[in-house]
């Protein structure tokens, strides 16, 4: 297997070019036999020591190692080797998500917790009289028999529920290294095996105190909080699996000699004429070639309400087609699509780490030696008063400081607020970013491709006495639609269909257009001209608030007058408006005109704008905010504002196709509703209030917890279940980020 996948063949299957690194390429793959924080760094720390492989980066939560390799100096069959000497295996994975080897362990899982209940279950009832019984009531016969009973239904928990703990904590031991399940074990291996030497030999130095109800509590809970963690990344990652999966797998294609056949996906060619169904799946970009349909691009835009698509219209891979029958001409496949760019942000997004989690695994290895030394040490003090106790603090104390919740409390936050994001069109292309987005107290917008639309809005017409405006329009739009003059296409928008018909008509550069148009059927037919003021001898300039203008004018001179100005996004100003209710200050900085930069925050509710700025005079301006003590978040088309969104707190793109390319942003969103930037600054600061949450309980569990157990104050059951409890606190708290709040 190793040796296949050294193969060109092969490792161009599931690998793709790095870019900006000529002859390296990037991988993903899925590793078996991961458990915690630990892991994460020795997979790291294995993977990183090879010539050849650079910029390793592994996510514990989802099981996968992101690599960038040359294949100059290295092969598949080396990484696959070093991490098998570090007690490892992987396997390569074409996403996070599709790895045979992880879904066949999440059901082993699920059947080991069962086991684990079940046995509980009957544990706790056997144990149950030994803590209401008075002494005496019980005689030794029965409690023989009870403790015997326990023994025989502990062990199916202990061989088979309790060997991910034993599998992990042997590796580590081999391989000299301390993870987050060696005490786990210990304290099950100790627990049970002291209550097997009692159950055998009740009169022994180890006393006839047994622990199999602890055992079996501790085991039972420990598994819930990995199924419910298991639980909160599918949950949480809903949009993003969704959206990974989503291509079909097979599509109609047309055969040359009429007719289409199924045949799978990889085999579509840029050219190729495929028939969508209705409630099929976009496998390409392209072009619809014949019918109409509605088509949900929710998933890849953020867009709640399908779209209408038909003849002439684009098409992109991972939209779902609604109601129509479509015919569409490929033209982008495989990763020169729209949807592989997200689907590559997304991976990219999902193995970054918060700078919480980093200092988390940092810290867990020193830890995890305290905790053992501590449990030694404890179990040494109470030995020469009552070796039985000793054991039990022992036990206690492996167990109570188990630090599960210190490594969920940050990664189960972030993971779950990124896939709520998700879902409103908003993706994380950074971790840590929604860290620093949590204090942005500033926001900067630019104006072009931002806060407006491409189209010019005619906001205005004026006429001359007698002239009605639609009559007015309809006349103008005759001679616009020939026209590609930005200011021409948007009043043939605003026209629609004319009854008018222009001939020959002439278009002057810099000065406007010239015809004759003929309007009920031909009868009345007059020469007009559509353009500048002085090319339609318009009268004196009037003072006006809008930009843009237009002239009308026939044989008797002027006629109406069109005005326009830039189209606002729908959502523009209610967007400012709920920054502003947050706190925020919100800038605009644009390099149009001054005055048309100052026309637009008014119509928007901007105070503070600036116009005439080069990208390098945006980098200033941002760079003198920040030193000033500001906290930038940057929002821009990313056309020329890349050096202003590198140099920002936070940035974040908008818009369909230029964001994916622009490699500075923090977050991209898909559709380009305005309306997502309050939203997420609002989620970044509940991931904030969350993170704090957990970090706050696990350390003040362990803080009160710890203590209680080295002197003996806490027995074992009430460690495992107090330990389990707090992961599972921990990730129901997080899991509350999954959900964005009711009023957005």
């Amino acid at each position: 297997m190793q040796t296949a996948l050294d193969e060109p063949a092969e490792w161009e299957g599931f690998s793709r070019p790095l870019a900006g690194r000529d002859g390296w390429r990037e991988c993903y793959l899925a590793i078996e036999g991961m458990h915690c924080a630990a892991c994460a760094l020795t997979v790291e720390h294995a993977l990183a020591l090879l010539p050849g492989v650079d910029n390793v980066r592994v996510n514990g939560a989802s099981a996968t190692a992101l690599i960038a390799w040359s294949p100059r100096l290295t092969r598949p069959s080396a990484w696959l080797a070093a991490l098998a000497g570090a007690g490892y295996g992987a396997l390569p994975a074409g996403d996070l998500l599709l790895a045979a080897p992880r879904r066949q362990a999440q059901r082993v899982l699920l059947w080991r917790w069962l086991v684990a209940g079940f046995c509980m279950m009957q544990v706790m009832m056997y144990a149950v009289p030994a803590y209401v019984a008075s002494p005496g009531d019980i005689t030794p016969d029965i409690a023989g028999l009870l403790g015997w009973a326990s023994w025989v239904l502990t062990l199916p928990v202990v061989l088979f529920s309790c060997w991910p703990f034993f599998s992990t904590a042997l590796r580590d031991l081999r391989h000299g290294r301390i993870g987050m399940d060696v005490p786990v074990a210990l304290g099950i291996a100790i627990a049970f095996g002291a209550s097997t030497v009692a159950t055998f030999d009740p009169t022994g130095p180890l006393g006839h105190e047994v622990w199999y109800d602890s055992v079996t509590m501790f085991v039972f809970f420990l598994l819930s909080g990995r199924l419910l963690e298991q639980r909160l990344r599918d949950r949480t990652a809903g949009s993003l699996e969704a959206l990974m999966r989503r291509l079909p797998q097979t599509i109609e294609r047309a055969l040359p000699g009429g007719g289409f056949e199924r045949v799978p996906v990889r085999r579509l060619v840029a050219g190729d004429l495929v028939r969508v169904l209705p409630g099929e799946i976009f496998p390409a970009d392209g072009v619809v070639t014949d019918g109409e349909s509605q088509v949900d691009e929710a998933l890849l835009t953020g867009e709640s309400m399908p779209v209408p698509r038909g003849k002439g219209q684009l098409v992109v891979a991972g939209s779902h087609n609604l109601s129509g029958m479509l015919a569409m001409r490929v033209e982008r496949i495989g990763e020169q699509t729209r949807y592989a760019q997200i689907v590559t942000l997304m991976e990219q997004a999902s193995m970054d780490k918060p700078r919480l989690a980093r200092i988390a695994d940092r810290i867990a290895t020193p830890f995890l030696f305290a905790v053992v030394a501590a449990a030694a040490a404890a179990a040494a003090w109470w030995w020469s008063t009552d070796p039985s106790h000793a054991v039990g603090v022992a036990i206690a104390v492996l167990i109570v400081t188990c630090p599960c919740a210190l490594s969920l409390a940050t990664p189960a936050a972030t993971l779950a607020a990124a896939g709520a994001l998700a879902r409103r069109g908003v993706l994380v292309r950074r971790l840590q970013a929604l860290e620093a987005c949590a204090s942005i107290d500033t926001v900067v917008f630019d104006k072009t491709g931002t806060l407006t639309l491409a189209p010019m809005a005619l906001l205005a017409t004026r006429c001359r006495p007698g002239i009605e405006p639609a009559r007015a329009l309809a006349l103008a739009g005759a001679l616009a639609q020939h026209s590609l003059h930005p200011a021409s296409r948007a009043i043939a928008a605003a026209a629609g269909k004319v009854d008018c018909i222009a001939t020959g008509l002439t278009e002057l550069a810099g000065h406007g257009l010239r015809a004759t148009v003929s309007q009920d059927g031909g009868r009345h037919a007059r020469q007009l001209r559509l353009g500048a003021a002085s090319f339609c001898d318009a009268p004196a300039r009037r003072h006006t608030a809008l930009g843009l203008e237009v002239h009308l004018a026939d044989e008797a001179g002027w006629l109406a007058v069109f005005e326009f100005d830039e189209a606002l996004r729908p959502d523009a100003q209610a967007a400012i408006e709920a920054l502003r209710a947050q706190g925020l200050s919100v800038q605009l900085l644009s390099g149009d005109r001054s005055v048309s930069v100052q026309r637009l925050a008014r119509r928007v509710g901007i105070e503070a704008a600036w116009g005439d700025c080069s990208p390098e005079g945006k980098l200033r301006h941002v760079s003198r905010a920040q030193r000033q003590g500001r906290r930038v978040a940057m929002v821009g088309d990313g056309v020329n504002d890349g050096p202003s969104l590198a140099r920002a707190d936070v940035s974040i793109a908008m818009g369909q196709a230029v964001p994916l390319a622009q490699a500075k942003a923090d977050f991209v969103v898909l559709g380009g509703q305005l309306g997502a930037i309050p939203l997420l600054l609002s989620q970044a600061r509940r991931t904030r209030r969350v993170v704090r949450e957990n970090l706050l309980w696990a350390a003040a569990y362990n803080t009160v917890c710890v203590p209680l157990a080295v002197i003996g104050a806490m027995p074992p059951w009430l460690a495992g279940l107090g330990m389990a409890l707090s992961s599972l606190l921990v990730v129901a708290n997080s899991a509350r980020l999954a959900r964005l709040p009711a009023e957005h």
